[in-house]
């Protein structure tokens, strides 16, 4: 059997229902789809993500990342962007594994590495997707293999992540990841205003604030933040926004009216006619078809 093969055999066992299923390990959860799905918008924290069977493709800023069995997709920061299923049926469903990226875990291995991360220059796009190596293959396998298990994955499971995690540092396009783990660079600065947003995008936010938490001036700021996200600062905090509040419609059964107040709209009607541009379908709507596909 090959590594290739054993991927989808345990992946069919460990995703074994559509959508996202969280595994017994922290940070690591399997997805499955059984048809294509249209291209709608998502939001992915930072991972790693690995696909056995089937393709994947995100578009953001005019740009198109395949993952597939032969490419792999990096998040180094949280993103809006749009997916599409694109290869999946019943017989061969779309089938992978994502792992999260800890900041802290990618400082120690930078250490043990002796090896600086990226501190000045251009900041780096915080998406990609780049050709899956055997060796990222085999030790994918070799997590999953760990996770049918409790005490495996316990005792073996955060030691190939950590693997998992130094592969993908090493790898062609590991210079996202370096920037993030450095403490003073221009990504790593864009990155915990990120973190600023995902946290407070409720309250108000204008970008002379974000630009100031970043040391930045406006206009530096407004570059790397663009160059980071493909997009500008407050569109990027409208899609977050949006975003949490389909998610407390899927999840707590707000209505659009609650959701919109919770996530800092003072527009109810504002709010409906910007979800509706956003993600194509009524608040009402795409919350059912949030709990029909499984969050993805």
């Amino acid at each position: 059997m090959t590594t290739r093969e054993r991927l989808i055999e345990l992946l069919e066992k460990l995703a074994a229902k559509e959508g996202h299923t969280p595994s017994t390990l922290d940070g690591v959860q399997f997805f499955r789809s059984d048809q294509p799905t249209a291209r709608v918008p998502v939001v992915y924290e930072p991972r790693i993500v690995i696909v056995g069977q089937g393709r994947k493709r995100g578009f953001l800023g005019g740009q198109v990342f395949t993952f597939d069995a032969y490419n792999y997709l990096v998040l180094s920061v949280p993103l809006p962007f749009e997916c599409e299923a694109v290869e999946a049926s019943p017989e061969k469903p779309l089938l992978g594994v994502t792992v999260r990226v800890s900041p802290s875990t990618l400082g120690e291995l930078l250490l043990e590495m002796d090896e600086d991360p990226m501190l000045e220059g251009r900041a780096p796009q915080g998406i990609y997707s780049t050709r899956l190596t055997d060796d990222l293959s085999g030790a994918a396998v070799r997590l999953l293999e760990s996770l049918q298990s409790r005490t495996d994955s316990r005792i073996l499971g955060p030691q190939i992540v950590r693997e998992i995690t130094y592969l993908v540092l090493r790898g062609e396009q590991g210079g996202a990841l370096r920037a993030l783990a450095a403490r003073h660079g221009h990504f790593s600065r864009i990155a915990r205003v990120l973190t600023r947003i995902h946290t407070d995008y409720a309250r108000a936010i204008d970008i002379e604030t974000l630009a100031n938490d970043a040391h930045m001036s406006v206009s530096t700021f407004h570059h790397n933040f663009k160059a980071v996200t493909s997009t500008s600062p407050m569109q990027y905090v409208k899609s977050i926004r949006l975003h949490n509040a389909r998610m407390l419609m899927a999840l707590e059964g707000l209505s659009a009216a609650a959701a919109a107040g919770r996530v800092g709209y003072e527009s109810a009607s504002q709010f409906s006619r910007e979800f509706k541009r956003f993600f194509g379908n009524p608040p009402a709507v795409e919350a059912m078809r949030m709990r029909a596909r499984g969050f993805e």
